[in-house]
């Protein structure tokens, strides 16, 4: 029997709102709130929380003095599709150079690294 169950995922960032909408667009989701707390609903999955950190320090991927602590695996159709679509949103490539793996890192635009996954 479990002692708990997974509320939500949050992710500590500069703007939690900017950050939000960046995953609402990702993930077909919707934003929910304003200021140091934002929501993002997805229909039919988790939610996924951003809260506002002052001198928020995004992770270095991959780096042992600052590691990136976690990070989310996105399962895609289409990775070259997705590919475009996250970094027109604002995501960087962090390791997308190798086509013949089933999945390429990248940063949101808090630099928190996430992965698309064709798994």
């Amino acid at each position: 029997m479990a002692l708990a169950k997974l509320g939500t995922v949050v992710l500590d960032c500069p703007d939690p709102r900017a950050l939000a909408g960046f995953y609402a667009e990702v993930l077909g989701g919707t934003v929910e709130g304003d200021g140091e707390w934002v929501d993002v609903k997805v229909p039919g999955g988790q939610s996924l929380a951003f809260q506002a950190a002052a001198g928020h320090v995004p992770p270095r991927w991959p780096s042992a003095d600052r590691s990136q602590q976690f990070h989310l695996d996105l399962t895609v159709q289409d990775l070259d599709a997705a590919e475009k679509e996250v970094l027109a949103l604002g995501a960087k490539a962090l390791d997308a150079e190798d086509r013949s793996r089933s999945f390429r890192v990248y940063a949101d635009p808090a630099g928190h690294p996430f992965c698309l996954c064709a798994c």
